[in-house]
């Protein structure tokens, strides 16, 4: 489904598409050190967007990106679709944070959650993620606790509350 908005293009991202896994290289390149430490530390959601890409498990993942210009403004992605509450992620281009812009992909995949019947969402951030917490938090996301690894969290349950 590609949706547009302004000059936003939303779109699920195609598997083993080289031009659609180019555009994600660069979009991880551009990261700046607060997005790197909270979002892909050690180049880790990086490999797990090859992987939900062009590995054997990509059947498994959905990925969407906002795309302006050529280049990708956001990204949003559930992996472990197959599950009843699958597991969110999402980070904004440095330049396009601000703008609502994570508000509208977190919409994306909580959209997708109702369509296919799922429970809700799972994620977890850095505690000094404060921008991410507010973020989370105003899209209906619960803070459950800390994780074993030391990260806050977060549940979004499609069960009216």
């Amino acid at each position: 489904m590609e949706t547009h908005d302004d000059d936003l293009v939303f779109r699920q991202l195609r598997k083993g598409n080289a031009e659609d896994l180019a555009l994600m290289e660069a979009f991880f390149d551009q990261m700046g050190p607060e997005t790197r430490a909270f979002f892909n530390h050690g180049d880790g959601n990086r490999r797990t967007m090859r992987e939900s890409l062009n590995g054997p498990d990509s059947e498994k993942a959905i990925l969407w990106i906002a795309e302006v210009g050529g280049r990708v403004a956001g990204y949003v992605f559930i992996i472990n679709s197959h599950t009843g509450i699958p597991w969110l992620g999402i980070a904004v281009a440095e330049d396009m944070k601000g703008r609502h812009l994570g508000r509208r992909l977190i919409a994306l995949a909580q959209n997708y959650c109702y369509e296919h019947g799922k429970g809700g969402l799972l994620l977890m951030t850095h505690p000094a993620n404060v921008r991410g917490q507010r973020l989370y938090e105003s899209c209906g996301f619960k803070r459950l606790g800390v994780h074993s690894c030391g990260e806050f969290l977060y549940c979004w349950t499609t069960v009216a509350q």
